[in-house]
């Protein structure tokens, strides 16, 4: 087999055609590379000499001292009574049993002329004194300065110290840390006191956004600039000299920076500093619900829902939320006016709204959007409400297998042997190991209190929720299970069951 070839024509006015053609192209591409190269160039730096000269002295090293219980004794080391154990008793400060002085280092950043730096909570965390060193030159202070300890937020990791100077220190301002304002790519620079080597610059870009670690307010950018220990509390500044975020954790086997650090967000930072200042704590709103994510094989069982979205409620206890007529199963879809993607949304949502405010909220009910109105209470002293308990449960004997499950009412005697609360519903006593319920978590022991967003109490109300949603056309059953007390929904496939 041959392979065509396309060649241009020898003759004199076919190439005159062609290197016209050649030509027009280069000329083209170069007009265009002209106009597109120099705008990246633009954007990437070519130093961060003069972005660091400008914010360093508003950047800070933080040292911290604590007194702990001495030790009693060289234990685990030497047995008590040996020969050496003078010898280890002579290596430890002070006599023994005595206490002793534990320092630690961190960073952090003022922002404000008056004196206030933002540094992280595990920082100063236990500290009996905090000392702060400013960047030698510029005005700043020379020598180390007391600082006095304004308020902390364990749930972001973020502390707010306040120092006293006689003259206004330089400062830095918070910016935009939303997807405009730090998009992935974008340069940032991060300052601090990495290992305890003093001030130190590292650059890189934001890797990612909205990264969550562990805890409820989580909103971290994850940056590939170096983060070592004791840069925690330091600045990740934009290329305007903005803090964007709060250097606070690394992910790494071994301590050390491999290019994935993590800084809070300014735009959660802002909120707890502001509240902070004005109440030494913070204050945040309340719902009083609890919740999960609507996942996609939920979405055919809840009537009126398009997609996998909003906060799918599982209890409510006495609070807000009850107040305002909120129900178990309802779907919250808008909250003050801004759409719910998902549960960690919309706790971030609540957590950023005032304490008392009276905010709009909609909610998927039973295929209908119901718009509710409900005041919200302050989380640190309200969330320890308790939930109510259920009426006692029947006795009678029933059992039956449904859906991959052996179901039975709550008894006496599956209540000691289950170590049930007062639920009603119908207990999970055993379940069929290659069934969707064993894959989707489901425990024997397990309460399903509802089916079909209704509550059922016997053998009889689960196998008429099955009739309806079949006959509804509906491919799957949405559950709300109890386990220890804990609520959450699952759907299950009415297809499976014979």
């Amino acid at each position: 087999m041959t392979t065509k070839a396309i060649t241009l024509k020898s003759e004199p006015q076919a190439e005159s055609r062609a290197r016209m053609w050649f030509t027009a192209i280069a000329i083209a591409t170069g007009i265009a590379l002209a106009q597109v190269m120099p705008a990246y160039a633009q954007e990437r730096p070519a130093t961060f000499a003069d972005l660091a000269e400008r914010v360093s002295p508003s950047v800070v090293n933080i040292t911290t001292s604590t007194t702990i219980a001495g030790r009693t004794g060289p234990q685990g080391i030497v047995p008590e009574g040996s020969p050496f154990e003078d010898f280890f008793n002579d290596l430890e400060e002070g006599p023994r049993g005595a206490p002793r002085r534990s320092s630690a280092l961190g960073s952090g950043f003022v922002i404000s002329s008056d004196g206030f730096i933002v540094t992280n909570n595990h920082v100063i965390e236990g500290a009996d004194e905090i000392e702060i060193e400013f960047f030698p030159g510029d005005g700043q202070p020379s020598e180390l300065l007391p600082a006095e300890l304004v308020g902390t937020d364990p749930n972001t990791d973020i502390a707010l110290l306040k120092v006293e100077y006689d003259s206004p220190l330089q400062f830095v301002e918070f910016g935009d840390s939303n997807a405009t304002g730090a998009r992935v790519g974008d340069w940032v620079m991060a300052m601090g006191n990495p290992l305890g080597q003093g001030f130190s610059v590292s650059a890189g870009i934001v890797s990612a956004r909205n990264r969550a670690l562990s805890g409820t307010y989580d909103d971290y950018i994850q940056t590939d600039a170096a983060i070592n220990r004791g840069n925690s509390g330091g600045p990740l500044f934009n290329m305007d000299g903005e803090v964007i975020g709060v250097n606070t954790a690394i992910l790494s086997p071994n301590g050390g920076s491999i290019g994935i650090g993590f800084a809070m967000s300014s735009a959660v930072v802002t909120n707890v500093i502001d509240q902070l200042k004005e109440f030494g704590e913070t204050r945040r709103g309340w719902l009083g619900v609890r919740i999960q994510d609507v996942t996609p094989d939920m979405v055919d069982a809840i009537d009126g829902l398009d997609m996998a979205r909003g906060a799918l409620i599982t209890d409510v206890p006495p609070g807000p939320a009850e107040d305002a007529g909120m129900l178990s199963g309802d779907v919250i879809l808008v909250f003050d006016g801004n759409e719910v993607p998902d549960t960690r949304d919309l706790v971030r949502m609540v957590g950023n709204s005032p304490v008392g405010k009276e905010v709009p909220v909609q909610v998927l009910r039973d295929g209908s959007i119901a718009d509710l109105v409900v005041t919200l209470g302050r989380r640190e002293t309200d969330e320890a409400v308790a939930f109510p308990a259920s009426e006692e449960a029947p006795e009678e004997p029933q059992e039956t297998s449904l859906l991959g499950l052996t179901l039975s009412v709550v008894t006496e005697e599956l209540t000691e042997q289950f170590g049930l609360g007062s639920d009603d519903g119908l207990v999970i006593t055993a379940i069929d190991p290659e069934s969707e319920a064993a894959s989707k978590g489901l425990l024997e022991g397990d309460v399903i209190t509802e089916a079909g967003q209704q509550s059922i109490g016997s053998v009889e109300d689960f196998e008429a929720r099955i009739a309806e949603a079949t006959e509804a056309g509906r491919k799957s059953l949405l559950l709300l299970v109890r386990r220890g007390g804990d609520p959450r929904f699952v759907a299950l496939s009415l297809e499976t069951d014979e």
